[in-house]
């Protein structure tokens, strides 16, 4: 069934407060006999009277009474929508949720979120930690708003914000090292490699290089699923480890950590605030991005 306009619902509305057409027509600036079509137009419509007519009163129906509220509501919405257009109304509230890797999300997300919530004071946001992969299907499934991954984007249907690069560095704990001296790629056989997995994620930004690695010259592997129980391992001493510089810039610059191969260029990334490219909400997701670019990695 066609829904019913909004300037019949009008003429409907001020007709029932005041009981009189006359004055209803004053209201909405239309003659009595316009106002009175516009009520009969409105009962075919919906195929009920509206109003019991004589020559002396008018009265709601039963029909009339119970749709009322409802219409006086929606006239209220529309000028609502009026309002909310002409940014009278500002922003909608809205809940907004980031998923992040764990590491990322308490170094770098979690320090912003006051600023973001002052950036954005309409927007409530939460964090939902998760990998990469889990990250990008709960984005294209809706489960998530908006992710942050320096995952390769392959499907069609996401949209990114660019936000800072990730810089990768060849690591061992820093006694281990001297006291074995930085191994060159003949004495890999003494050291374990620590990676995600068995699919050597993090050691294809030292392999992707001119010189490439055999991972079969290492000593052994241990994967520790996330890149936080990496770095724990390295700084035991348990192997060596491909890992974000923002990650380990501290104990770096403690001497807890040294670099494998200081002169080697290993290759990057980039973090992005990714997001459904058919979300109504694109135009907030590049202020997001904006907003979360203006504070430096950590």
């Amino acid at each position: 069934m066609p829904l019913p306009d909004i300037e019949s619902l009008r003429c409907f509305v001020e007709a029932a407060r005041t009981l009189n057409f006359t004055r209803a027509s004053q209201v909405v600036g239309l003659t009595p006999a316009a106002l009175g079509q516009r009520i009969k137009q409105l009962e075919d419509q919906l195929g009920v009277a509206l109003f019991h007519r004589t020559t002396r009163k008018v009265e709601l129906t039963e029909a009339g009474l119970s749709m009322l509220p409802h219409a006086s509501a929606t006239l209220e919405q529309a000028q609502g929508c009026v309002l909310a257009a002409r940014g009278d109304l500002g922003p909608a509230p809205m809940e907004i949720t980031i998923g992040t890797r764990h590491e990322l999300g308490l170094s770098w997300i979690q320090p912003m979120l006051a600023d973001l919530g002052e950036r954005f004071a309409h927007v409530s946001f939460h964090l939902f930690f998760g990998s990469g992969e889990d990250l990008n299907r709960r984005v294209l499934s809706r489960e998530l708003d908006c992710a942050i991954s320096s995952r390769r984007m392959i499907e069609p249907t996401l949209d990114f914000v660019q936000l800072h690069r990730e810089d990768y560095v060849f690591v061992g704990q820093a006694d281990l090292l001297q006291r074995r001296a930085a191994p060159d790629e003949a004495a890999l056989e003494g050291h374990k490699l620590i990676d995600v997995g068995p699919e050597l994620h993090l050691l294809h930004y030292l392999r992707g290089t001119e010189d490439s690695i055999d991972p079969q010259a290492f000593g052994g592997f241990r994967w520790m699923g996330t890149i936080s129980a990496i770095q724990s391992a390295v700084l035991a001493g348990e192997g060596l480890a491909v890992l974000p510089l923002y990650l380990v810039n501290d104990n770096l610059g403690a001497g807890r950590l040294a670099k494998v191969w200081p002169e080697r260029t290993l290759l990057h990334d980039w973090f992005r605030l990714l997001f459904r490219a058919d979300d109504a909400r694109v135009a907030f997701f590049r202020a997001l991005g904006e907003a979360m670019r203006a504070h430096p990695l950590m």
